[in-house]
């Protein structure tokens, strides 16, 4: 079974990752979309909030799951049999630092492959943090996000 892991912090997931979860998904047996903790990272949604996102807005793609991971990349890759990990790139601006990124993970470990996978244009402008900026300023998302994306995004700026 050919298994791809598309990790990122997701904080939102954004059309942008849904589009690159969903080409992926045409490639691959099996796609784990793995949820970062990222302490350098003040995320608005926590962890286990956000891999409840990402569940439901995937919960339609029968190759498709959700899960977390905290550490290395390459450890969680290799503790998930997977050969390959799937990296988003929205413009060339992305792809100097997610180059450098795939390169250390070739060097910790050379049997995990990254295959870069662009969204569809529409979405290349998309970032969770332009998304996060919209909402905070009483935006329209709906075209950005999945819809219960939005519903959780809308009430945690509320709460908050």
């Amino acid at each position: 079974m050919r298994t791809a892991i598309y990790p990122g912090s997701f904080d939102p997931l954004t059309n942008g990752h849904l589009d690159v979860v969903q080409r992926a998904a045409k490639l691959f047996d099996r796609v784990i979309v793995a949820v970062a903790k990222n302490e350098s990272k003040h995320a608005l949604f926590s962890q286990a909030e956000r891999v409840t996102l990402v569940k439901k807005a995937v919960a339609g793609l029968p190759n498709v799951e959700t899960d977390s991971f905290d550490g290395l990349l390459v450890e969680y890759v290799a503790s998930k049999n997977a050969r390959a990990v799937v990296r988003g790139l929205r413009a060339v601006s992305d792809f100097e630092f997610e180059f450098q990124l795939a390169l250390m993970n070739r060097k910790l470990d050379e049997n995990i492959e990254t295959i870069f996978m662009m969204p569809k244009d529409t979405y290349t402008f998309l970032s969770s943090r332009i998304v996060k900026e919209i909402a905070r300023l009483g935006g329209d998302i709906s075209q950005f996000v999945p819809p219960n994306v939005q519903a959780a995004l809308v009430k945690k700026l509320k709460t908050s």
